[in-house]
């Protein structure tokens, strides 16, 4: 099901399916809820998931200039209370997802019952980095948004995925290209000006389980393996034969290790 929320007088879509113990599946850059399409019928059966789209993307409001990480972590919090979503959920976030997903630990961390940390990273952009971003901020809003997907899909990709699964290179670049602009840019902006959140890592005390394509090049393995190893007791998967997409390139094994470490019943095992 697909809800149409007024959240403080603004709208925000998402995507509600399933019954069970809450998933809070937060997408990347510069995607909308859609991308978990391929993870969601594997996880459906066994939990509720909430899908949302993220300000500035898919059907929800998009605002103009810069959106910081920690107002999309408040709008979250109040797309669950717009839902009535009183239990502690597991906080799935990809990439900027994820990045999103630190404010939200800080500031509604009583929601938070486990922690997912896919293809993302904990420190703050470099200053090149963050001149990077603007830059495109400004090229997207004169240019639209073929610029950022021009520029990010040969590096979100397996190597070889050109070649191999047309299909996949087909869908990546058509959910970049129907974002809007100002959404691209207000984002872009938001992730130059993100902290830096390890200082949180060594105090976490929820479960987490932290994935990464053996391929990424974003956030690469030796990245996400020392995010995993500063939390204590966390648990590292690497999902082979894909880069930073991973949701997309390989949904089967994102579900099959979200349903393990959540300890729901799966497919492979009946």
């Amino acid at each position: 099901m697909l809800h149409e929320l007024d959240v403080s007088g603004e709208r925000f879509a998402v995507r509600d399916e399933g019954r069970g113990p809450p998933l809070l599946l937060v997408h990347g850059f510069p995607f909308d809820r859609t991308m978990w399409d391929a993870v969601v019928p594997a996880l459906a059966p066994h939990a509720r998931i909430l899908a949302p789209d993220l300000r500035g993307f898919g059907g929800s409001i998009v605002s103009d200039g810069s959106v910081g990480m920690a107002r999309m972590a408040d709008d979250l919090a109040g797309i669950l209370d717009a839902l009535h979503v009183a239990e502690p959920l597991t906080y799935v976030g990809f990439s900027m997802g994820g990045y999103v997903g630190w404010p939200f630990l800080q500031r509604h961390g009583r929601r938070l019952a486990a922690l997912v940390a896919i293809d993302t990273r904990a420190a703050a952009d470099t200053p090149e980095g963050a001149a990077g971003r603007l830059a495109m901020a400004d090229r997207v809003l004169a240019e639209g948004s073929a610029v950022a997907a021009d520029a990010m899909l040969p590096r979100l990709l397996a190597p070889d995925r050109v070649r191999r699964d047309p299909e996949v290179v087909r869908r990546v670049r058509e959910l970049m290209l129907r974002a809007d602009p100002r959404g691209i840019a207000a984002a872009q902006r938001g992730m130059a000006a993100r902290p830096d959140s390890r200082g949180l890592l060594a105090a976490l005390r929820l479960p987490t389980l932290v994935l990464c394509g053996e391929h990424d090049v974003i956030s690469t393995r030796d990245e996400m393996r020392a995010l995993a190893a500063a939390v204590p007791g966390s648990r590292f998967v690497q999902v082979r034969d894909a880069g930073h997409l991973t949701p997309v390139e390989q949904p089967g094994a994102v579900s099959a290790a979200l349903l393990e470490f959540l300890a729901l019943p799966g497919p492979a095992r009946g």
